[in-house]
């Protein structure tokens, strides 16, 4: 019967609604808790912040970083036709190694073109000074006829004193000793003019101009004829070799080929003009790659640049008009690398660059 159960007598049921004194207490510690996790969350939060603005004081960090290298546009100073190509894209060649070769028979025939007219001037250099203008030959012979006249002129005249002689006659003898001494005087002329013909000027004493054009012509010859091999002008390694072609015609100054300098590797960092305010050239910095995740360079500030990006780019920002726009500026540093890298650095790769303006400059 109902009556007779346990479970449903009046002691059982207070029992059941009673709580345990363990039970009874738990509502009493729970506001603590919440009280407490209020408190620590915050103040964790607050720490966090703290430790994390610590570490960015003191340094400044972009990403707008990227290596770069000296590059050495490599052109011929001769035209021709190309005979030989030494080199390809990538190699690595010290320097004055045999880049490529232009076809040197052009100039070796112009060498042969100058040696012919330094021996003709050479010839005529000779004939001169045998010519009898210049050993003067002709001058004695003149004079010679100038004292024939000038006796016949006196016999002449001593005729005509005494009566033996016509007035015809001295005047043909008169006008003999003129032409004789007009001999004389042109044969002095040309003497002095086949003299001239053999002196040397103060540019070139000693020599014969026409010798010397000539062997200055034979100098250029020569000197287009070396410049058909053209040279690495430094150390370093090739780029943009494809368009070195045999049979290719080379003009003259114009770049064929990119020589990357070894050695002269750097970072330029384009830092937010607000980054500015305390770094100074020769203060630390750390280098690292987006291509070599694990490498970690070392280098110092070597030099802060003289303007901002916009201002040396081809179109300079024009802000005189009334949709002026504020736009936080980069200045670009150039950051110099410490030490050997143990990766190859190759120029346009990008890089992060932290400069820690916090130390002593």
């Amino acid at each position: 019967m109902a009556e007779a159960d346990p479970s449903r007598s009046p002691e059982a049921s207070a029992a059941t609604a009673l709580p345990s004194s363990g039970e009874a207490a738990a509502p009493a510690r729970r506001p603590w808790g919440r009280w407490a996790l209020m408190l620590v969350v915050p103040l964790a939060l607050a720490l966090g912040a703290w430790f994390y603005w610590q570490s960015l004081a003191g340094k400044v960090t972009t990403d707008n970083a990227y290596i770069k290298q000296d590059m050495i546009s490599v052109s011929a100073e001769v035209g021709g036709a190309i005979a030989e190509v030494l080199v390809k894209d990538g190699d690595d060649v010290r320097a004055g190694a045999l880049l490529f070769r232009i076809d040197p028979e052009p100039f070796r025939l112009q060498i042969a073109e100058a040696n012919a007219a330094i021996a003709g001037a050479q010839v005529n250099v000779i004939a001169l000074r045998n010519d009898a203008d210049l050993t003067g030959t002709d001058i004695a012979a003149a004079r010679s006829d100038v004292g024939f006249a000038e006796a016949r002129f006196e016999r002449v005249r001593a005729l005509r004193d005494k009566g033996f002689s016509t007035k015809a006659d001295f005047e043909a003898a008169e006008q003999a000793v003129i032409q004789a001494r007009e001999r004389v005087r042109q044969a002095e002329d040309r003497q002095r003019e086949a003299r001239a013909r053999l002196a040397s000027g103060p540019a070139v004493p000693g020599v014969n101009p026409q010798v010397a054009a000539a062997e200055a012509r034979r100098a250029n010859a020569q000197l287009s004829l070396r410049r058909t091999e053209v040279r690495a002008p430094s150390a370093g390694r090739i780029a943009q070799a494809d368009r070195l072609q045999v049979g290719q015609q080379v003009v003259p100054n114009l770049p064929v080929l990119t020589l990357v300098r070894d050695g002269s590797t750097y970072i330029e960092a384009n830092f937010k003009e607000t980054d500015l305010d305390e770094m100074a050239v020769g203060q630390r910095a750390e280098i690292r790659f987006d291509a070599y995740p694990d490498l970690v360079l070392k280098g110092r500030v070597a030099s802060i640049g003289a303007g901002t990006g916009a201002e040396f780019s081809v179109l300079p920002a024009q802000n005189a008009t009334g949709n002026w726009v504020k736009v936080t500026q980069r200045v670009p540093v150039r950051i110099a690398i410490e030490g050997t890298s143990p990766r190859r650095l190759i120029a346009g790769l990008s890089t992060k660059v932290t400069v820690f303006t916090g130390e002593n400059r």
